[in-house]
């Protein structure tokens, strides 16, 4: 393999229907997501890559020894299809393929688009070392989509990149969580780093490796600082001061402050933590001239048929009726969708 990697280096391009089928992990033409350290390997869940492949007919992925063991569990979507789990193992991982008529399906350019993510928030480290492809296949330019959402939180976002389940926006020590996400954020690596036997330490993220550059940020948080008894008080400060730090980060990106949807209860209404807060914080930003955020009011959206009763999250088909209710509200506030994927 890796003589074959030094021949395709010689031919002049890994990626390219002269060169080898082994694709290194430095390959241009793999198209990264979320936050990977120099490894390299992913941290926060969600993180992964995108391929577009042509005349794509097998895929292997090859995993290091920073991979999470015994496995770590990968979110798998070939060709756009739903998503399915695969748990991948340090070494070489045979990902399966649906039926030839739906590969190459991009009319388009008759290529495939493969998207592999980590979908744990814990225990989700893949340590990519390369790709093969079969003969005669090769990588093209993936094109990011033109909408590109950063969600900021606890486990109520964790299916997404920048949410920590347990986490606090205070930084203070919460259900394992060694630090809160005012301090978490701007660091590659998540919470779990501190009991990584391979890597007990934290690295600032250089933002400027976010592509595409976020168009939108929503944050939703508060669950856990309200649990460990932080008093409103303080958290709306805490809220202000992380605001205006991202601020320097997206200094144009509108913000979606979401409100609690409460805790549901098997009888009687929800109950919520830090009333009126929300709106304080909003009103507290736009006091100092920033009118590019707003307020998501979720009241209502969440009952106790939506979440899990032992634990009171949203289930799947919760949060699918939250990405629904959002979706609505996002096209009320004046977000038009793609017309389709941008490959």
């Amino acid at each position: 393999m890796k003589f074959l990697t030094l021949v395709a280096a010689l031919l002049g391009g890994v990626g390219t229907t002269l060169a080898s089928s082994v694709i290194p992990n430095t390959d241009p033409l793999i198209f990264f997501h979320g936050r990977w350290d120099t490894a390299p390997e992913t941290w926060w869940s969600g993180s992964g890559f995108k391929l577009n492949v042509a005349n794509l007919t097998s895929l292997t992925i090859n995993l290091g020894p920073n991979t999470t063991l015994p496995s770590v569990a990968l979110g798998v979507s070939i060709a756009y299809q739903p998503f399915f789990s695969f748990d991948a193992v340090p070494g070489a991982n045979v990902i399966p393929l649906p039926a030839p008529a739906t590969l190459n399906s991009n009319e388009a350019n008759g290529t495939t688009v493969v998207r592999i993510n980590a979908e744990m928030y814990f225990s989700s480290q893949m340590n990519l070392e390369s790709i093969v492809l079969n003969e005669g296949a090769h990588l093209v330019p993936y094109v990011p989509s033109a909408i590109a959402f950063e969600f900021i939180g606890d486990s109520f976002s964790t299916e997404t990149v920048v949410a920590q389940p347990g986490a606090a926006l205070t930084d203070i020590f919460s259900y394992g969580n060694v630090h809160g996400m005012s301090f978490q954020f701007f660091q590659t690596e998540d919470t779990s780093y501190f009991n990584d036997p391979f890597h007990n330490y934290t690295t600032p993220w250089n933002f400027s490796r976010d592509v595409p550059e976020r168009t939108h940020v929503v944050v939703h948080i508060g669950a856990n600082d309200a649990a460990q008894g932080v008093t409103q008080d303080d958290f709306v400060q805490t809220y202000l001061d992380f605001l205006a730090t991202i601020r320097v980060l997206y200094p144009t990106q509108p913000f979606f402050i979401f409100t609690p949807w409460g805790w549901p209860n098997p009888e009687g209404p929800n109950s919520y933590y830090y009333p009126g807060a929300y709106p304080t914080v909003v009103e507290g930003r736009q006091a100092l001239g920033d009118n590019n955020l707003f307020i998501v009011d979720t009241t209502g959206w969440v009952t106790y048929a939506d979440v899990y009763p032992d634990s009171l999250h949203p289930s799947v088909e919760g949060h699918m009726k939250i990405a629904g209710l959002f979706q609505a509200w996002l096209e009320n506030w004046g977000l038009e969708p793609l017309e389709a994927w941008s490959n």
